[in-house]
C-alpha cells in the first residue's frame, strides 16, 4: 500500500504505544542517507517481538541522530540480538536514475522484503518514518518524526545509521580525500574541498548539484 497521509504525534521519546495497538506483528521502517553527495541511501525495517517488550535496552532506543556513536553501536548489537530486521539499499546510481525520493522508497521496500525473507516475519502493520510510504504487502502508516515517536522506527534508524556509516568508512579506505569516515558523505567543507582538489569518485551522486557542477 502507498500513500502520503502522515500521522503526526507529539511525544518526547519513542515508545511502543502504537505497536501495542495491533495484535499482529508491527515493524518500523526508517532510512538514512538522503542528503549526502556520495554513497547509497540505506533503510532498515525492524520487528520487535512482543516477548521483548519488557527488555531494558528498548527504553534506551531513540532517534539515531540523538545518540552518540558508542551508544548507537551498543544498541545496534542489542537490536540485532533480540529483534528481527532487514536492511535495504539503493545505490548512488539508482539515486541518480530514480531521484532521491523514489530511491528512498525502494530502499525501504527492500528492507521490508529482507525482513520477510531472512526472518519469515509477516507484519500486520509497517510504521514508516516521514510523509510517504513504500509499496508493501501490509498496511502502512506514515509518521512524521516517527523515529522520535515509535521505538520500532527508532530502532530501524539505528540499524540503518550504523550500517551506512560502516559502508562509508569502507569507501573512505578507497578514497581518503573526502572525509567519509566521519562526514558519511555529506557536503561538509572537507568533502567539497576534496571534490575541488581530487574530482569525483565512482560513488558520488552525479545528479546532486555540488557533484554535477564539478563534472
Amino acid at each position: 500500500m502507498s500513500g502520503n497521509t502522515a500521522l503526526k504525534i507529539k511525544k518526547e521519546a519513542p515508545s511502543l504505544k502504537i505497536e501495542k495497538q495491533y495484535d499482529g506483528a508491527v515493524c518500523g521502517v526508517d532510512e538514512v542517507g538522503r542528503g549526502p553527495l556520495a554513497g547509497p541511501v540505506l533503510a532498515s525495517c525492524v520487528y520487535i517481538p512482543k516477548t521483548m517488550y519488557r527488555r531494558r535496552f528498548l527504553h534506551e532506543i531513540n532517534d539515531s541522530k540523538k545518540l552518540n556513536v558508542k551508544k548507537r553501536e551498543a544498541l545496534f548489537l542489542q537490536i540485532r540480538k533480540h529483534c528481527s530486521f532487514g536492511i535495504g539499499m539503493a545505490s548512488h546510481e539508482e539515486v541518480d536514475t530514480l531521484n532521491i525520493h523514489h530511491a528512498t522508497l525502494l530502499a525501504m521496500r527492500r528492507a521490508y522484503l529482507n525482513l520477510q525473507n531472512d526472518f519469515e516475519v509477516r507484519p500486520e502493520m509497517a510504521l514508516i518514518d516521514g510523509k510517504f510510504t513504500p509499496d508493501l504487502s501490509c498496511s502502512c502508516k506514515a509518521i512524521i518524526k516517527g523515529d522520535s515517536i515509535s521505538t520500532s522506527i527508532a530502532a530501524a534508524s539505528i540499524m540503518a545509521k550504523v550500517t551506512r556509516d560502516r559502508i562509508m568508512e569502507r569507501l573512505h579506505q578507497e578514497h581518503p580525500y573526502y572525509g567519509w569516515d566521519h562526514n558519511s558523505g555529506y557536503g561538509t567543507p572537507e568533502h567539497l574541498n576534496g571534490i575541488k582538489a581530487h574530482g569525483i569518485t565512482p560513488y558520488h551522486r552525479q545528479s546532486f548539484a555540488p557533484v554535477k557542477n564539478a563534472l
